[in-house]
């Protein structure tokens, strides 16, 4: 069983802050010698994001999409002291210990749907992709995605699984149909959705979806808002998936609708 496991890497060099991005990630060097995104445990949506970017990354991979490694990146408390930048070093500060990075793609350039056309099936395993980790932020002002050695890369899952910045209701969150996927920048090519969801579900099966959401560092869930303990989140992120992947049918209706 090939099960995922993530690297650690320490960061060593804060090269600029990446301003396009919500949370102000960063390109940074690690001690491997790569540059990566970085994106930090303290930015406003605190270690949520981090999770969501972890498991949409991660899924994605799982389905045979093109998504950069992702890695742990520790971040020591003397980090970036002499940053001159009060809000970056403010950032620094309170992102001590253990971050999330992406392998920066050097080279790359964002995807322009004017430019090039997705085929069908690719476009409509991402839409679903999309749909079933309710991922809002793939649209055609702000796409996501990278062309990188002429094949297109998923990147920034951040803004999935919003329900949890609202509470932790998973079971309506779960079985809603997503009516932000009409704003999806591959929603015109999406037409193989029945197709793809046969095949992902071969593929995401509930010991997939264990192996990824185990990968959740414990210190990620440690929230203010809930009493629950790490392992009560990481199953209420699981029943979330296997619930949403039995009642697929839902967010697929939707997105057919919109089409």
């Amino acid at each position: 069983m090939n099960i995922p496991i993530l690297r650690t890497v320490t960061i060593t060099r804060y090269i600029t802050p990446l301003r396009e991005g919500g949370s102000l990630p960063a390109l940074a060097e690690a001690d491997d010698n790569f540059k990566y995104v970085l994106k930090f445990n303290g930015s406003g949506h605190g270690t949520k994001v981090l999770v969501a970017e972890l498991l949409g990354g991660e899924i994605a991979r799982a389905l045979g999409l093109q998504v950069p490694e992702l890695v742990f990146a520790n971040l020591h408390e003397a980090f970036g002291q002499t940053e001159a930048d009060e809000e970056i070093q403010d950032l620094l500060k309170a992102s001590k210990g253990l971050n999330l990075a992406l392998h920066f793609l050097s080279g790359s350039i964002n995807f322009d749907p004017a430019v090039k056309t997705i085929e069908p099936h690719l476009a409509s395993k991402i839409v679903w992709l999309d749909s079933f980790i309710t991922n809002m932020d793939r649209t055609f002002r702000n796409t996501n995605m990278l062309l990188f050695n002429r094949e297109l890369w998923l990147i920034d899952h951040g803004a999935s699984f919003y329900f949890h910045h609202s509470g932790t209701d998973w079971e309506n969150a779960a079985k809603t149909p997503f009516a932000i996927i009409k704003s999806h920048v591959l929603l015109p090519q999406a037409t193989e959705l029945t197709l793809v969801d046969e095949e992902i579900k071969k593929v995401l099966t509930v010991d997939k979806l264990t192996e990824i959401v185990n990968l959740i560092p414990a210190e990620w869930l440690v929230w203010n808002d809930t009493n629950k303990t790490p392992d009560e989140l990481k199953n209420m992120y699981l029943q979330f998936l296997i619930t949403r992947l039995n009642h697929s049918h839902i967010f697929i209706n939707e997105a057919q609708n919109a089409r």
